[in-house]
């Protein structure tokens, strides 16, 4: 098994996060985001997936300094988003690479 970096720089303070994630909690109570889970697929993986089952995942992650915007949360799986955590799209898309997975789709 291909093991995911560990080591990495935590740029982003607690505030910062906490702010986010606070935003993220909204965010989720639009209407934009209840179609994005509407249409019932997983982002990463592109497996149907209920729309009560799919997670908000950042594609730059919150403790690496990520926002919590339209353009940088996407509909996720649970499995996805878990195994994802704190990467940065490049190092998923290596990682699914080195799994001999396939790559995050483009949309």
């Amino acid at each position: 098994m291909i093991a995911k970096p560990t080591c990495f720089i935590v740029t982003a303070s607690p505030e910062a996060v906490r702010r986010e994630k606070d935003k993220a909690r909204a965010l989720r109570r639009t209407q934009w985001w209840q179609n994005q889970i509407a249409k019932g697929v997983c982002r990463y993986c592109g497996k149907p997936t209920p729309p009560k089952e799919l997670t908000m995942d950042h594609v730059v992650p919150l403790v690496r300094e990520g926002r919590t915007t339209r353009g940088n949360v996407v509909p996720a799986c649970k499995s996805c988003n878990d195994k994802k955590k704190y990467l940065l799209p490049i190092e998923w898309e290596e990682y699914l690479r080195n799994l001999g997975g396939r790559p995050v789709r483009e949309d």
